[in-house]
């Protein structure tokens, strides 16, 4: 899928990502770090890290499909392969939701790990939310240095 309604795909299946990304980030931290939300939303984390998962190599697919299209220039080299780092963010995002499920199946079951394991865990799931949420911020200002270059800050000035 190149194009959705003759909009490029890529253009619309970013939105996701950038929005679904840092929302499952911050969810994860919650939980990493709070047990009643632990307790109420780990299956919602799963779920959105899931799905950013699987939306990120389509949406680069479709990011490489555009730049295909366009004039190719170093903004937009950058942008590319910075888009294509973003799978394994997603990917470790997923590894920690799934080691919440973990803490969050155990701890139902009246097994729990090790305050010092919980809290390592936890510390994975940080970080990984936390690099995540950074490197969706450098995409998109990539993205956005790439496609609009100084056409915003020209236009401001007029």
């Amino acid at each position: 899928m190149s194009t959705f309604q003759g909009l490029p795909a890529h253009v619309l299946l970013v939105h996701f990502v950038v929005v679904l990304a840092p929302l499952t980030a911050a969810l994860a931290i919650t939980c990493a770090l709070w047990p009643a939300a632990r307790r109420r939303l780990t299956w919602l984390v799963v779920i959105l890290a899931v799905v950013t998962t699987v939306l990120t190599p389509l949406t680069t697919e479709a990011g490489e499909w555009l730049e295909h299209q366009t004039e190719r220039t170093p903004l937009l080299h950058e942008h590319a392969e910075l888009g294509d780092t973003m799978v394994y963010f997603a990917i470790a995002l997923l590894i920690g939701a799934a080691l919440l499920a973990v803490v969050h199946v155990r701890e139902s079951r009246e097994r729990p790990f090790t305050p010092a394991l919980t809290w390592a865990i936890a510390a994975l799931v940080i970080i990984a939310s936390v690099a995540t949420t950074v490197q969706v911020v450098r995409i998109g200002d990539s993205g956005a240095r790439s496609a609009w270059g100084d056409k915003a800050t020209a236009d401001a000035g007029e």
